[in-house]
């Protein structure tokens, strides 16, 4: 008999009126700095300064600005550099860049691209177009900073959703946690573990759409409801897929159900057409799931779980090399887990 459908209490996101914007800008030039300056204090502007590279990524770390004019050309530490270092953080990866640039040639705006800059603003700098890209590009993070309130919401909707079929109510948490360990023991990225954290979170918010007769029945699901909950997936995507914040996050939702010998689902990938960060949430998602209570199954000791994992993997359905990496995780881990 299905587990009987618990309360979903989903919180009210209140959009807060915005503060006075606050723009960082960053240039070796002094007189630069105060033309810029002079011309956004008129316009009421909260105005920071930065004479140099490591200085200007210590400001936007504890002062978060709206947007950021970064000088290209710069002494120890060039603007793309800085605007690297800055896109990498995940706290600093959304902030707009404009560089501000005498180069007016396609390879050096290639460049600032590849950096991950947002936009580019020529020298000497033109009083209209300086305030008109501003403007637009404080917009954007303002659109940004509602989106992610939204994103809270669906963090929200997926841990109410969890609880359908889940017996604790640290569920999960304790995924998040295994997404986080297992990507520092990997050396990801800072953005790659924040996707696998989210992942964790959101990866099953798609069985909104399946009855909960079929996601808590015991027993053999027939063909029909097999094929209901494999559109879990597809309908987890969707949600997710207005999110700018998500873009990571996505192919995961997507694709953390595949099978290495191509007998996944929904698109039946093979082998490392699978991309490589559903591959590993894949892995901790299997093995939070062995070692979990849920309304139909009992927890499996940790031994048990991974031996169960090896042996998939020698079947054919998981990446064999991850796998043994995740063991050695574990074991060494796991404890403090």
């Amino acid at each position: 008999m299905s587990a009987p459908l618990k309360h979903i209490s989903v919180p009210t996101v209140t959009v807060v009126a915005s503060e006075q914007a606050k723009i960082l800008v960053v240039d070796d030039s002094g007189l630069t700095r105060s033309l810029a300056t002079d011309l956004l204090v008129t316009e009421g502007y909260n105005v920071l300064e930065a004479d140099g590279g490591s200085s200007a990524i210590a400001i936007a770390r504890q002062n978060q600005p709206d947007i950021i004019l970064l000088d290209v050309k710069m002494p120890q530490m060039d603007g793309y550099e800085v605007c690297r270092c800055l896109k990498q953080e995940v706290q600093t990866s959304l902030i707009p860049i404009v560089f501000m640039t005498v180069y007016d040639d396609r390879q050096a705006r290639l460049q600032g691209i590849e950096a991950g800059g947002d936009d580019f603003l020529s020298k000497p700098l033109d009083r209209l177009e300086l305030l008109a890209r501003v403007k637009n590009w404080i917009s954007h993070k303002r659109l940004n900073e509602d989106l992610n309130r939204t994103e809270q919401t669906l963090f929200s909707i997926a841990k109410a959703i969890e609880s359908r079929y889940t017996e604790t109510s640290d569920s999960g948490e304790r995924l998040v946690k295994l997404a986080q360990g297992f990507g520092e023991y990997l050396q990801l990225s800072e953005i790659e573990i924040q996707d696998l954290m989210s992942a964790a979170r959101l990866h099953d918010i798609g069985t909104v759409g399946i009855p909960e007769s079929v996601l808590c029945k015991q027993g053999e699901l027939t063909p029909e409801e097999q094929a209901m909950i494999r559109q879990h997936v597809l309908i987890g995507e969707t949600l997710c897929q207005p999110l700018r914040n998500f873009r990571g996050v996505l192919p995961i939702v997507r694709h953390h159900h595949e099978r290495w010998d191509g007998s996944g689902y929904p698109d039946r990938l093979v082998g490392s057409d699978i991309p490589w960060l559903a591959q590993i949430f894949q892995t901790i998602d299997i093995y939070d799931a062995l070692t979990s209570s849920r309304p139909y199954k009992q927890a499996f000791p940790k031994e048990v779980a991974l031996d169960i994992m090896l042996k998939e993997a020698e079947r054919g359905w998981r990446n064999h090399e991850l796998v043994r990496q995740f063991c050695l995780f574990i074991q060494q881990e796991g404890n403090a887990l």
